[in-house]
């Protein structure tokens, strides 16, 4: 199967061994977002949402999902994660609220956090739909990408885009 590292030799997934690989301190930067409507902006940014105060919410549920991540991605290695780290930033415009969700996740280990960071943006992006659904069910999760990741033998990944 070539450069393909999760099949075996019978083109089975399989997961990757990393018994051998050195241990470093790696990093994973990821980038999600939402957009709400005016009336879900003002109520998060004056925590007057019903269901308590969305972004302290979010921000938890991004660390519990990260520390789960190889309980849902079937060939992701469990792994002690030293960070966590997610933070928020409002991007508006006339017409638009965009929540810009920031995920940092750390380690030191033989494999890399890329997946725990990705997984907790995205919880993130999902906790605040969830927490906001009843005032509109609307929102849009904007598009959840790796912006920069360090560690490791293929080296270092910064997105330019």
């Amino acid at each position: 199967m070539g450069d393909l590292t999760h099949f075996n030799e019978e083109g089975r997934a399989k997961m990757v061994d990393i018994g051998e690989k050195a241990e470093t301190v790696r990093t994973a930067i990821a980038h999600s977002s939402i957009k709400v409507n005016e009336v879900i902006y003002d109520k998060i940014t004056s925590n007057s949402m019903k269901k308590g105060d969305v972004l302290a919410v979010a921000q938890v549920a991004g660390i519990m999902a990260s520390k789960k991540t190889s309980d849902i991605i079937p060939m992701c290695h469990p792994i002690m994660l030293t960070s966590v780290d997610i933070s928020f930033e409002w991007k508006l415009t006339d017409s638009d609220h965009i929540l810009q969700i920031t995920a940092t996740a750390k380690t030191k280990g033989s494999t890399g956090v890329e997946m725990e960071a990705l997984t907790a943006a995205s919880a993130c992006a999902l906790t605040v739909y969830d927490m906001c659904k009843a005032v509109d069910k609307g929102m849009i999760i904007g598009e959840t990408y790796l912006l920069e990741k360090t560690g490791g033998k293929n080296g270092d990944f910064k997105r330019t885009e």
